[in-house]
């Protein structure tokens, strides 16, 4: 098996090591694993490519490079230049230092490095540790996807229906915020919600006297609806959710008949 594997904390994140090993082990003995990362960090960027300006990328090492340009932007040079002629069989992105549930995937460069490989026709999974009061200062905070990871990427490629759609699936891996040991299993989650918490911003002042606004996250540790990701993830289950990039809303759809 030939895979792709990207994220959005940059080449130089711990989670992209953990990944490397997820998906080598994936790959087998006689496939290849294949690293195209973004050079510096790309937290929260979604699905954002470069579109108006070009992506520099150089090579690391053997079947690594790094681009300057979003995780998409990653899934693209991957695809159609560093692997042109050997297509990916597989795209992984991760491991993301942080959650991807919930409210959070709408953000993630991680998941946008998943949905941007769907979009290409290509089994993709985004990777994500939670972190909480058991894992954050551990001194593997990604013990849990490092002991699972390979295990639940081969479980649910094995369980990926054929496509019926145009919109390819993709799917959203989220480990809890828990040590290995303490993983209760596998969980098939609806993507929740954290009510009462959102983004924001905080203003602060640089020494010349500028005005700053830092992009600032609500409290991780809030459950959501029953059967949903964090939910799952808080009570101490590894959550997938499959996804599509299709964001029609089909439950409003007879409501709008009246309009036409």
């Amino acid at each position: 098996m030939r895979i792709l594997i990207t994220n959005d904390d940059g080449i130089n994140a711990p989670g992209l090591a953990v990944l490397y090993k997820i998906a080598a082990e994936v790959a087998g003995k006689d496939g290849e694993v294949w690293t195209v990362a973004p050079a510096f960090e790309q937290s929260g960027v979604a699905h954002c490519i470069s579109y108006t300006h070009p992506t520099m990328i150089a090579k690391m090492g053997d079947r690594s490079f790094a681009a300057e340009g979003s995780p998409a932007d990653c899934v693209l040079a991957g695809v159609h230049d560093v692997m042109k002629g050997r297509r990916p069989d597989l795209i992984l992105s991760g491991v993301n230092r942080g959650n991807n549930s919930a409210e959070n995937a709408l953000y993630s460069g991680t998941l946008g490095g998943a949905m941007e490989g769907a979009l290409q026709g290509i089994p993709s999974m985004a990777l994500s540790q939670y972190l909480g009061p058991a894992n954050y200062t551990a001194e593997d905070p990604f013990d849990a996807a490092g002991q699972f990871g390979a295990d639940v990427v081969r479980k649910v490629l094995a369980a990926t229906p054929d496509n019926p759609s145009a919109y390819h699936l993709f799917y959203n891996i989220n480990f809890p915020p828990v040590m290995a040991d303490d993983v209760k299993g596998v969980r098939v989650t609806t993507q929740g919600m954290r009510q009462g918490t959102n983004f924001s911003v905080e203003p602060h002042a640089s020494p010349s006297g500028r005005r700053f606004l830092w992009a600032k996250g609500g409290n991780q540790q809030i459950q959501t609806e029953a059967g949903s990701d964090a939910a799952a993830n808080l009570d101490g289950y590894i959550s997938v959710t499959p996804m599509r990039a299709d964001l029609t809303a089909h439950d409003a759809l007879a409501a709008l008949k009246g309009i036409e």
